[in-house]
């Protein structure tokens, strides 16, 4: 818990029953810096947490360890920084005190029933939450507080136990630079930190260097995996057939859930974003066409290589089509970002702008001969559905069929009406997509990094 409300007052009775019940049953509880300065009107849970916040000034110091010996701080070494001078109040007796600052209380331990509290005084910021030190007794008190069993369960997921020199951290924490922190996590320490239901568990299928930058998957009847990898993206568009991106068939084939055959369906491809089983192939985004590939001998390469159609602008890369999808009504629906579209489709020019759109073939794409142009437009029938607020890539249905799209900014969730035909058969003007979220805000874990033009909203 890290937080500060309600200095002076009362933490609301049900949740106050529910964090004592929590922690009296054998939970783990942390309170933080400015959590001892929560609720100070509940004298239930001034004692949960070990004392009160009273006062502070502020300085450069380093808390003493003045109990060497208890498993939190058993061959830890402190560490100098700037940080907050707390006071407390309304000490508890039943404490084990395990640092110091100028004979102030400042890290201790207490149980509670079955449960088992740590806190500590530091932590105002990014001064002190910056050291490795000070993720290293934040690490150790959850070790401890956790208990026998999920301290055994995070040793079989090859977390460092309670006594660990700074050479055992995780990976990430080691990272001293905004370079290093940007640089990606090998698969094995991005398992460590994926957060997942009770329940579920993940393991990894297939990573670098077997692919590379995967942009979208897709599993198929036989469980197998076809991923879609872009080298090109978002800078080196190429045209034709002289791409550098591929889809890729990853498969298991000994049973033991890991991918160990990699077969190149398609090459040369140029910022493909999206991919979807149809017409008994595979229909993806290229750039400014959809692309449509078949393997008709079963090698597991595709054989036939034929644009449905074009007009996808290229202007901004990452503001074109994605997230094809094959919906219950038989029609292939999909996004467009703001670079819009502008071609022929069905013989009949056609453009549109973000928003959602939707297409189906009146044919058999791998039996019938490409026009003049190159590609099968003739056989595709195109409508466009609905503008939204700003550049789009999520969509989903729900089990009803309602059509649910998503902004890359400040708008999640969005939810489509009517499709732009019907607006124009009673001559209306068609609203762009109503939204489906509560504008709730962000609050981002820094604000020294942030998307220029939305500070507090969803991107």
């Amino acid at each position: 818990m890290y937080g500060n409300w309600e200095q002076n007052g009362r933490m609301p009775e049900a949740q106050e029953k529910a964090l004592l019940d929590y922690v009296e049953g054998g939970g783990a509880f942390l309170p933080i810096h400015c959590a001892s300065a929560c609720y100070g009107a509940s004298p239930s849970f001034v004692k949960l947490v070990g004392a009160r916040f009273r006062s502070h000034g502020d300085g450069v110091f380093a808390p003493e360890t003045t109990r060497e010996k208890h498993p939190v701080t058993d061959g830890y070494r402190s560490f100098k920084a700037w940080d907050e001078t707390y006071v407390h109040s309304d000490h508890t007796e039943d404490r084990t005190v395990l640092q110091t600052r100028d004979g102030e209380p400042w890290t201790w331990v207490r149980e509670q029933g079955k449960g088992k509290v740590f806190y500590t005084a530091s932590g105002h910021d990014h001064r002190v939450w910056d050291t490795p030190e000070y993720h290293e007794l934040l690490w150790r008190g959850i070790m401890w507080s956790v208990g026998k069993e999920a301290r055994a369960k995070l040793r079989e997921l090859g977390l460092p136990e309670l006594k660990f020199a700074k050479a055992q951290l995780p990976g990430y924490l080691q990272r001293q630079t905004i370079e290093e922190y940007q640089l990606p996590l090998p698969p094995e320490e991005s398992l460590k930190l994926a957060q997942v239901p009770p329940g579920f568990e993940l393991s990894l299928f297939a990573s670098e260097p077997d692919i590379v930058n995967p942009i979208a998957i897709r599993f198929d009847e036989r469980g197998r995996a076809f991923v879609l990898e872009t080298i090109d993206y978002p800078n080196n568009l190429q045209q034709g057939e002289l791409g550098h991106d591929r889809l890729t068939i990853c498969e298991d084939t000994d049973g033991d859930h890991r991918a160990d055959r990699f077969t190149r369906f398609a090459e040369k491809l140029s910022i493909p974003t999206s991919l979807v089983f149809a017409y008994d192939g595979v229909i993806i985004t290229n750039g400014s066409e959809i692309l449509y590939l078949r393997d008709t001998d079963g090698d597991d390469r595709a054989d036939v290589r034929t644009p449905l159609f074009r007009g996808f602008n290229m202007g901004d890369t990452h503001a074109g089509p994605s997230n094809l999808r094959l919906a219950p009504d038989g029609w292939i629906y999909a996004t467009i970002g703001y670079s819009g579209f502008r071609g022929q489709v069905g013989g009949q020019e056609t453009s549109f702008t973000q928003g959602i759109f939707r297409f189906r073939l009146n044919g058999d794409p791998a039996a019938t001969a490409p026009g003049s142009d190159g590609t099968l437009q003739e056989l595709v029938q195109l409508e466009y559905i609905q503008p939204t607020t700003n550049n789009t890539w999520g969509l989903d249905f729900t089990e009803e069929f309602d059509i649910f799209a998503s902004t890359a900014n400040g708008n999640p969730s969005a939810y489509v009406t009517f499709p732009r035909s019907e607006y124009e058969r009673f001559q209306i003007e068609q609203p762009r997509t109503p939204r489906a979220d509560f504008r709730d805000p962000f609050n981002p874990s820094s604000a020294d990094i942030r998307q220029v033009e939305n500070h507090t909203t969803s991107t």
